[in-house]
């Protein structure tokens, strides 16, 4: 079944066709999340799961937004739609904030209310004896880790997403001045520092593992680690393939000084990806 038609114009505002790709993508994100859960319970077809919904996120993206930029390229947006795509971004962002937000405050609540709790029972009255609830903490029956410090990997990585930062805007200022070539080599150089991210992350998560004995069994500080780290990376890998998308479209010519709001919410999204870093390596890695 054809997952599009004719796009009908109705007056000022561009309405695109009837598409089924809402659907293919919520049924994808509800077979990966639902494969996750069968996966960290040992359930056999999680795995299968996992991939299907993997597999249609993955054709929604490259359909949906392949659709978005040929009618962007055929001229059918215009002051409205660009107000729309912007005030979109800009609710899709806060609810990320909102996402981080939620997990922050798990970590908050663990370290000022729950373990001094738990540790300030009187001896007589608690089943772990001399348990003080002092951070970091694997709780009263995590498993013993070597907690994870600041001062190499992760502020190696800080630096690389911080130069990131400043290559995307020196992208998008040979955009706006239409230098096409420091555009490109801009996305470039973005691209492989987030790359590069990611490789000293799964390096990082490697040593823990098999060297620290910090893993998910780690207690609630291995929970909350492998958490807000994990999410993180998550974002830092979508937000890549952006920028690759946006180089590759950059190298074809697409853009131009005047209209790229393409560019921008990608630009906007790693922006937001780097200040969610800043936070995260001072109260998980520092404090």
């Amino acid at each position: 079944m054809s997952t599009t038609s004719t796009p009908v114009a109705k007056g000022h505002y561009f309405v695109p066709a009837a598409s089924h790709y809402s659907t293919f993508l919520s049924w994808g994100i509800f077979l990966l999340a639902a494969g996750f859960v069968f996966r960290l319970n040992g359930v056999p077809p999680g795995l299968w799961s996992m991939l299907i919904g993997a597999a249609l996120i993955l054709y929604v993206i490259v359909g949906w937004f392949g659709e978005v930029i040929r009618e962007s390229l055929g001229g059918l947006y215009t002051q409205w739609e660009d107000r729309s795509y912007r005030i979109g971004m800009v609710w899709f962002i806060f609810s990320e904030v909102m996402f981080f937000a939620c997990f922050f405050g798990v970590l908050y609540y663990i370290r000022r209310i729950a373990l001094p709790e738990l540790g300030g029972y009187d001896a007589a009255y608690t089943p772990w004896a001399g348990f003080t609830g002092a951070w970091p903490s694997s709780g009263p029956v995590g498993d013993k880790f070597l907690p994870m410090h600041a001062w190499g990997i992760p502020a190696l990585n800080t630096f690389l997403l911080l130069s990131s930062g400043v290559t995307l805007t020196w992208a998008h200022w040979g955009l706006i001045k239409n230098k096409r070539s420091q555009l490109n080599l801009g996305l470039a150089l973005t691209v492989a520092l987030g790359l590069t991210f990611m490789g000293f992350q799964a390096f990082e998560y490697i040593h823990a593992y098999h060297e620290m004995g910090l893993t998910l069994g780690a207690g609630v500080y291995g929970a909350t680690f492998f958490i807000l780290t994990g999410f993180h990376g998550l974002h830092v890998t979508l937000g890549s393939i952006m920028l690759m998308v946006m180089l590759g479209r950059g190298m074809k010519g697409h853009f131009s000084e005047h209209n790229h709001f393409a560019f921008e919410a990608v630009a906007w999204y790693w922006h937001f990806v780097d200040v969610v870093w800043l936070v995260l390596f001072l109260f998980v890695y520092i404090l």
